[in-house]
């Protein structure tokens, strides 16, 4: 808990940083864009005036809302990469984390988990270079102490996904990896990391 507790908060924290520098790069863009859109609608206006000045203005009215739309469209799908690079750097984050804290999660989350004990522990490249015999022989020895089976066993593939694991039995995964970790968040704290970027 303590581990996305930490995520919530570096989230937060790189969000107030991004915030200005996102604020300041959109607001300059629609001022540009509106002022090259106002300037091409007054020289429309200029060459037509003479025939119909109610279409004129029409036609200037129309090309500013346009450009404020798009302006603001614009705005909405930079908002969206940004939020989403934010969640993707959480993900890189935690993937980084050290032996000590990897091993510290596995054990927190298999030892959590309503799980019979006989299940497969599937990891990717890097996690099985740091997850031993011996850490799983004590997983084990928690887990009978639990009144659990006690036998979970490392799977010899190695899974493509960034950090993490997923526990396997039958075919049904448990998956605990960083993605789903980040993933089950994300909905939650999309609103929160918006409001504190964008706000």
């Amino acid at each position: 808990m303590a581990n996305v507790n930490n995520l919530v908060n570096k989230i937060l924290e790189e969000a107030k940083i991004k915030k200005e520098e996102i604020l300041a790069n959109a607001q300059e863009e629609k001022n540009g864009i509106v002022s090259n859109r106002i300037l091409e609608a007054k020289i429309l206006e200029k060459e037509i005036i003479e025939k119909a000045k109610i279409e004129a203005a029409t036609k200037k009215e129309r090309i500013i809302s346009s450009s404020e739309l798009k302006v603001r469209n614009e705005k909405l799908e930079a908002k969206q990469q940004i939020i989403q690079r934010t969640f993707d750097e959480a993900v890189e984050s935690l993937s980084n984390l050290s032996r000590e804290q990897f091993l510290e999660y596995v054990e927190g989350k298999i030892l959590s988990l309503d799980i019979d004990g006989d299940e497969s522990l599937i990891l990717n490249s890097k996690g099985k270079e740091l997850v031993t015999e011996k850490f799983i022989d004590d997983i084990n020895s928690k887990l009978v102490s639990k009144g659990k089976k006690g036998n979970i066993t490392i799977k010899d593939e190695a899974r493509d996904f960034k950090g993490g694991f997923i526990l396997e039995k039958n075919g049904i995964e448990i998956n605990n990896t960083f993605e789903a970790l980040v993933n089950a968040i994300k909905d939650e704290l999309e609103y929160e990391v918006a409001r504190v970027l964008f706000n």
